[in-house]
C-alpha cells in the first residue's frame, strides 16, 4: 500500500472503509481515548475539523486502548461520550491497535521508515498529517496540541 487512502478501517459507527469518503483531502489522523489527560484535545480537533471543511480537511480518529486502558468503552459508549461531551462530528473508526503484534495495517504503514516518521506510537493523541495525494507529511508527539502553530503552518501549507 502506497497511499493512506489504500487501507481498510471500520468505522466506529460498524460501516466499512472509513477512509474511502476522505480521498482527495488533507488529513489529520490521530489516535484518541477517552479517559486520558490529553482527551481535552477533543475540542480543538473538533474545531479545526469544522473551521477547514470547506478547504476540504478532515480530522479523523482512531480510538485505541493500548495506552493505560484509557479507551475502555464499546463503540457506542466511545460514540456517545464523544459526541455529548466534545460534540466530536469527525469521522471516527472502530477501535484498533497501534502498537505491536496486533497493530493495524494503517498503523504499520504510518510508522514504516520509508515514510519518514518512523517508531512505535508513543501515547494518546499522536498525530499524522496526510495530504490529498494520501501521503504521510508530518508526525507530531501527543503533547502538540491541535492549534500548535507548527501544526497550524502545516496545515495551511497543505491545504
Amino acid at each position: 500500500m502506497t497511499s493512506f487512502y489504500d487501507f481498510k478501517v471500520d468505522r466506529l459507527d460498524g460501516g466499512k472503509d472509513l477512509l474511502a469518503g476522505l480521498k482527495g483531502k488533507v488529513v489529520l489522523a490521530v489516535n484518541v481515548a477517552s479517559r486520558c489527560g490529553l482527551t481535552p484535545q477533543y475540542a480543538d480537533l473538533e474545531g479545526l475539523h469544522e473551521e477547514l471543511a470547506d478547504e476540504k480537511f478532515s480530522v479523523v480518529g482512531f480510538p485505541c486502548n493500548q495506552f493505560g486502558a484509557q479507551e475502555p468503552g464499546s463503540a457506542d459508549q466511545i460514540q456517545a461520550f464523544c459526541s455529548a461531551t466534545y460534540g466530536v462530528t469527525f469521522p471516527m473508526s472502530a477501535k484498533l491497535e497501534v502498537n505491536g503484534a496486533g497493530r493495524h495495517l494503517l498503523y504499520a504503514w504510518l510508522t514504516d521508515p520509508a515514510n519518514g516518521h518512523p517508531g512505535d506510537i508513543e501515547w494518546n493523541f499522536e498525530k499524522f498529517l496526510i495530504g490529498r495525494d494520501g501521503r504521510l507529511l508530518n508526525r507530531y508527539a501527543p503533547t502538540v496540541k491541535p492549534r500548535d502553530s507548527g501544526l497550524m503552518n502545516d496545515i495551511a501549507d497543505a491545504l
